[in-house]
């Protein structure tokens, strides 16, 4: 842990051009966000309509599970390796807004399905086109921001996680609660539609115009290319070897920041489910109730990671990045134990507030810090290869978990508050160590790519 008195100047580049007008950062910033939002409506909202989802294709929590995470992270956090290196040599905002159509146009078509394959199919390739949007708007924020600004900036966008996530349980009990009082209805051409099959069309329609956004931002200078020569394209292999050059630093933050999602994924999966079989709550309070917890604390602790980050680094901690995490951990454990051990619904509601605010602290820290350490040219695939190991802890693991642990060990509907402390305590302790042990390397990558760079 190096701590120094001096506050840093911002790190110089070899470039002579200037980063463009805060102004037009912050709007492309914000376009962004609006398309992670958008991203996170339509991967959420499957979790309020589990029940009848279960009951129409005859399927287990286990495999309710697979289709809420495995299904979408398969291909998810596979792709986004490619998808990263495209976003390295070609335009960002392209591969974002066909991304965007492709995962708008699949969750829609969740309306034809009838049988367990065919949603998981189709699931799959919502993470197909998912898996285009965070490698290339990583590369696109970073280059659009200096350092000393990248972690609240990479944080704002980032809100759309929790924006999207709170959007997905408000809209969805709103269409649920229409749909339910509606009963089937008759398309032409695709026969009957279930209210369920409904929410999918709903909420995935709109991205196909939302995609034509994109197109409004321009493509920015991609910056520290000078220093490296006119051969500054990198292969995988060749990024990989660097990868394995700094093995410490980068698999201690990966699977550090992977457990913190992992808790992340594994609440807003099953947390409907939970306050039903617990509390007895209808779906429609539940929507509502955590909707906007998760709107409201989610962006603000994403938000207030970001500030932290940027301002220990101000105050001298070089590893002020990965630090944000360590301690976005030590705040998450009590309070994972908690909200499922509360006998009253209410209070119970109340807990998961900060439990939000916590576990989303360090999730605009934790990719800039992946930027920071990487050299220009591997920032794209940098960020994939940072989502390809979250992604596959958390979004593929977290939900099939809690849905196998109330199958085989706490079987009993109430159990699932069980299920959900046990991922808390292993999940929060893990992140802790990791992101611990990962201090002292993180700060030594980032000598290791000054003295590289000739700076």
């Amino acid at each position: 842990m190096q701590q120094h008195d001096a506050e840093p100047r911002p790190v110089q580049t070899h470039e002579e051009e200037p980063y463009p007008s805060p102004a037009y950062a912050w709007y492309v910033v914000g376009v962004l966000m609006l398309v992670y939002v958008l991203s996170f409506v339509d991967r959420q909202i499957l979790s309020l309509i589990v029940g009848p989802v279960k009951k129409d294709l005859g399927v287990n929590d286990t495999q309710m599970g697979l289709l809420m995470g495995f299904s979408f992270a398969m291909f998810y956090s596979i792709l986004g390796v490619p998808f990263g290196w495209l976003a390295d040599q070609k335009s960002r905002r392209s591969i974002i807004a066909v991304g965007v159509a492709v995962w708008s146009f699949m969750t829609a078509a969740c309306v034809v399905a009838r049988q367990f394959w065919q949603l998981f199919l189709l699931r799959v390739g919502v993470g197909v086109g998912e898996a285009a949007l965070s490698p290339a708007a990583y590369s696109l924020i970073t280059d659009y921001f200096p350092r000393h600004r990248l972690a609240t900036a990479i944080s704002v966008y980032g809100m759309g996680i929790y924006i999207g996530s709170g959007l997905a349980f408000l809209l969805g009990g709103v269409v649920v609660g229409f749909t339910a009082k509606s009963g089937p209805i008759v398309w032409p051409l695709f026969g009957e539609i279930r209210p369920w099959q409904l929410v999918f069309f709903v909420v995935g329609a709109p991205g196909l115009l939302i995609a034509a956004l994109v197109y409004t931002i321009r493509e920015p200078l991609r910056r520290g290319l000078k220093s490296l020569g006119p051969n500054s394209q990198v292969s995988f292999p060749q990024f990989m070897r660097y990868v394995n050059q700094n093995a410490a630093a980068v698999w201690c933050h990966h699977l550090g920041f992977a457990l913190l999602a992992f808790l992340g994924y594994a609440t807003i999966s099953w947390v409907a489910e939970f306050f039903k079989r617990v509390h007895g709550w209808s779906v429609q309070d539940i929507a509502f109730s955590y909707g906007f917890a998760i709107m409201i604390f989610g962006a603000a602790g994403i938000t207030s990671g970001g500030i932290l980050a940027d301002w220990l680094s101000r105050k001298g901690y070089r590893d002020a990045k990965v630090r944000t995490g360590l301690i976005a951990a030590l705040l998450s454990l009590p309070l994972s134990i908690a909200f499922p051990l509360i006998p009253n619904g209410t209070l119970a509601m109340m807990m998961v507030c900060p439990l939000a605010f916590a576990n989303a602290l360090p999730f605009g820290a934790a990719p800039a810090a992946m930027q920071e350490m990487m050299p220009p040219n591997m920032r794209g695939q940098a960020g994939a290869f940072y989502l390809l190991v979250v992604n596959l802890i958390s979004i593929g693991c977290a939900a099939t978990t809690v849905g196998f642990l109330n199958d085989h060990f706490f079987t009993d509907p109430t159990g699932i508050a069980k299920s959900l402390i046990v991922v808390g305590v292993v999940s929060t302790v893990g992140a802790a160590i990791f992101l611990y042990c990962g201090l002292k390397p993180f700060v030594r990558s980032l000598d290791r790519l000054k003295q590289s760079e000739g700076r």
